[in-house]
């Protein structure tokens, strides 16, 4: 179940994934992008996890509001304002109602798709929030469906973001908010939130 334990202990499990496999995913991103993603993300989960350890947090909303104005005050490049968009209508949408994980993840995936005008096949995060929030409605959410949802963004070409300069040659690469996107749907499911 979501509360404001739960979903803070899935936000510092995600911290950790990002701090373990920083070097991982700059290498990733400097085959296509910047070569930053891992370092920017782990300065803005350090920022997230200091604010969430400061207390005070009563409800689902507060949580993930929280983490939300830490990743954006910390973390440059694009993906600072995209997890940042994610949680604010996450935390928007837990308001409404906190016990609803798969609306709660959805309204994640409109608030990217609202800030970073992509779609899914477009070699971006998107392509695995969709799937993830497909799996989450049905029920059928599995460490699977996450992992064939990062890796089928392999053979993608970009036609979003930074890598989309790169045309063909985006192709063979993972992209590096797929995979970090990937570790945040891990640390949710391996949190026991989803389970009645």
């Amino acid at each position: 179940m979501l509360t404001a334990e739960t979903a803070a202990a899935w936000l510092h499990a995600f911290a950790e994934k990002i701090n373990e496999n920083k070097a991982y995913l700059s290498e990733l991103d400097s085959a296509i992008g910047d070569g930053d993603h891992g370092s920017n993300l782990a300065r803005g989960v350090q920022a997230m996890e200091e604010k969430l350890q400061a207390g005070g947090l009563e409800t689902v909303q507060d949580v993930l509001k929280t983490a939300a104005m830490a990743l954006i005050g910390k973390v440059g490049g694009a993906s600072g304002p995209l997890y940042g968009s994610a949680l604010i209508a996450m935390a928007k949408q837990a308001g409404e109602d906190e016990k609803d994980v798969a609306s709660i993840v959805k309204a994640g995936l409109d608030g990217i798709q609202k800030r970073g005008k992509a779609e899914k096949g477009e070699k971006t995060m998107v392509d695995v929030w969709v799937p993830v929030c497909e799996a989450l409605k049905s029920g059928a959410l599995t460490k699977e469906v996450i992992q064939n949802a990062v890796d089928g963004t392999k053979e993608m070409k970009a036609t979003k973001g930074r890598a989309s300069y790169l045309g063909e040659r985006s192709v063979g690469h993972l992209d590096p908010g797929a995979v970090s996107s990937g570790y945040l749907f891990e640390a949710l499911l391996e949190g026991g939130i989803l389970d009645e």
